[in-house]
């Protein structure tokens, strides 16, 4: 009689999980549409050049030589030059210990989006008049290894469903170098307004990059908090999340023509 009772117990709390299962597929875990264009970020403003002061007034005409084949002439010495980022070589992804209570197993979950946008100005002979224009970052199209979590954080942690744009508006750069050399990695940090979903919290970035003759390339990274923004730590039945989120970029800049 005792060993009956058990085994209808059993039955019970696996059909209790089984339903437990369902039931999560059908909400925190059910899938969400996710758009794959590229995100639109704002284009910095043109910088004027002695030479479009002299077209203005008539004086010489337009040169053909650069654009007229579709790709970028050659950045002269010391030129102003503005970049763009290149989503096929670029990459924003996150970082974050998850630990699961089966087993008490530690993993860090990593996801991944090329969505992303933004524009840069280089000015090598002055420095500190470059600029980093605001950086948008797709977060609904990050993916990871498990299908569960990216449907769990579209809909529920990032809620990126509704809101699918990340954003950082730079608001300073400190350190870098009064004369940097191309082709040669430079160290900085960046400090600005990092916003998801509707929280805007100012962030520090540290950043490594190196500017060669047809592109700018680097990474950047910082640590925040999810309850900081709202989305976390994350515990549900299955597993939790630490506060502390790695957030990184990888990015590829091309010369815009």
């Amino acid at each position: 009689m005792t060993a009956r009772r058990i085994v209808v117990a059993a039955a019970a709390l696996v059909a209790v999980a089984v339903l437990a299962l369902y039931v999560l597929d059908a909400t925190i875990w059910a899938p969400v549409e996710v758009g794959t264009d590229a995100p639109v970020a704002p284009t910095l403003a043109a910088v004027a050049t002695d030479a479009d002061a002299l077209d203005a007034t008539g004086a010489t005409e337009p040169s053909a030589a650069a654009g007229t084949t579709g790709e970028a002439a050659p950045a002269a010495a010391g030129e102003v030059r503005t970049y763009r980022l290149d989503p096929a070589r670029s990459e924003a992804r996150y970082e974050v210990g998850e630990t699961f209570f089966d087993g008490n197993r530690f993993v860090v979950a990593v996801g991944r989006t090329k969505g992303v946008a933004g524009e840069i100005r280089i000015d090598p002979s002055n420095p500190a008049a470059s600029q980093v224009g605001e950086i948008v970052v797709d977060i609904s199209q990050l993916t990871s290894d498990k299908e569960r979590r990216d449907n769990f954080i579209r809909r529920n942690a990032l809620m990126s469903s509704q809101f699918p744009e990340a954003r950082f508006a730079v608001g300073s750069i400190d350190g870098f170098p009064a004369d940097p050399a191309m082709d040669t990695p430079l160290a900085f940090s960046m400090t600005g307004d990092l916003t998801v979903k509707d929280v805007t919290k100012a962030t520090t970035w540290a950043v490594t990059t190196t500017l060669t003759a047809d592109a700018l390339t680097g990474t950047a990274t910082t640590t925040v908090k999810m309850s900081d923004f709202g989305i976390g730590p994350i515990e549900i039945p299955m597993l939790a999340t630490e506060d502390d989120v790695l957030i990184a970029f990888d990015f590829v800049a091309v010369p815009v023509e």
